[in-house]
Parts: structure tokens; sequence; C-alpha cells
């Protein structure tokens, strides 16, 4: 008899992590809501091993924060936070595109105008649910051209991170037309080769986000009580 895969446990971590990281980036698990290892693994019909894995994974990526008498909760973002990773983004993204437009092949392009017209019906349709991971995939396949793995990584990272409030912007906001005519812009100077003029329309871009982000979100923390 054929001897088991001993991978079972990383796979079921794998499972969780990636289930609890898609309820977070949707707004499913907000900001400050108790992660209870108990209740989770009793949900996904798991040990309590898998989930506290997944919960450190989380932790590790800046999307779960453990607390004294807690345990795990939705990590929370000030403001002042959420504008630093922002500028991070600015400095890292930029400079990932500036390497990245000139070695875009045709099959690229054509991949990221794939992911632009679902995003672009998706806006048109209102499915909220879709943005912030569109928006993430169109930004992301443009950069992978550039041949810095370890830097996409970090941007990935501090997508994971910011994912969440920014989908709420744009349904909030209104924002939803000028994000969509800023990435046609982008990929339009990316396509004509132009690296300065794409990475300045990527620069005010990302900029345009942050401070709509901000205002909405001291808006909406302002009508709660919150400072920050």
């Amino acid at each position: 008899m054929t001897a088991s895969p001993r991978f079972t446990r990383r796979t079921i971590t794998d499972q969780v992590t990636e289930d609890l990281r898609a309820r977070i980036l949707s707004g499913d698990f907000p900001a400050g809501f108790q992660l209870r290892q108990d209740a989770i693994a009793t949900e996904y019909n798991v040990s309590r091993i898998p989930v506290r894995e997944a919960l450190q994974r989380l932790d590790a990526e800046g999307l779960v924060s453990f607390q004294p008498h807690k345990g795990a909760i939705v990590a929370h973002l000030s403001l002042d936070e959420i504008e630093e990773l922002f500028e991070v983004r600015k400095m890292l993204e930029c400079e990932l595109l500036r390497h990245a437009v000139p070695r875009l092949t045709p099959e690229d392009i054509k991949s990221v105008e794939d992911i632009l017209a679902v995003y672009d019906e998706s806006f048109r349709s209102g499915d909220i649910s879709k943005w912030g991971e569109l928006n993430r995939e169109f930004h992301d396949r443009l950069y992978r051209a550039s041949n810095r793995p370890k830097t996409l990584e970090i941007i990935r990272m501090i997508g994971n991170n910011t994912v969440r409030f920014t989908q709420a912007q744009l349904a909030l906001s209104g924002a939803t037309d000028r994000a969509e005519r800023e990435h046609h812009h982008i990929l339009d100077a990316c396509k004509a080769r132009d690296v300065d003029y794409a990475v300045e329309l990527l620069e005010a871009h990302i900029e345009n986000s942050k401070n709509s982000l901000i205002e909405c979100l001291r808006g909406a923390r302002a009508s709660e009580g919150l400072s920050n």
C-alpha cells in the first residue's frame, strides 16, 4: 500500500490562510474583528493547529495582530500608517514600472488589456467585490516584466494591507471614473514605450488614490468618533 503524502496539514494551512485573507481583504472581517481560533477551527472543520499557523502567516503580512487578552484581531491601520504605505508604494512601484516598460512583450500588453476590460466591466456593473483584486492584478501584471521578484513581493504585501480600504473608498467616494481613466492612460503610455510619462502617470495615480482614500477614511472615522 502506498503511504499517504505528508503535506496534508500544510495544504489545509494554505487553504485556511487563503480564505481568511480573502475575507479580510473583502471587508467580511473588518479592522478590530476578533479571530477566535476555536470558532474558526469549528467553521472550517479543522484542528486549531492549521488555524494558528494561518493566523501567524497573516500576522507576518500585517493583516492580523496579536493582542494581550484578545488574541488575533484584524489589524487596524491609522491614517498616518496608510499614508506611509502609499508613499512606499509610490517609490517602489514607479521603480518597477520604469524597469518593466522596456521589457513588456505583446503578450504582456494583451494580458493587461484583458484584466482592464474585466475591470471596466466590473465598474459598469457595480460589482464592488471585484474592484480591489482587479486593481491589484492590473498593477501586478504590468510590473512582472521588471524582473524584480523581491520588490514585487514587497508591493504585494503592501497591497494586502491597503486593498481592503481602497475597495470601500472607490465605492464611497465615487472615484471609479477617475481610477478607470488613469489606468487606461498608464497602459497607453506603456504601449507607446514612453517610460518617463508612464512613471509620471503612475505616480500621480497613486497620489490621487492616497488622497482620496485618506479623505474618505477621515470622514468615516470622524463619524464614528475616531481621531485616526
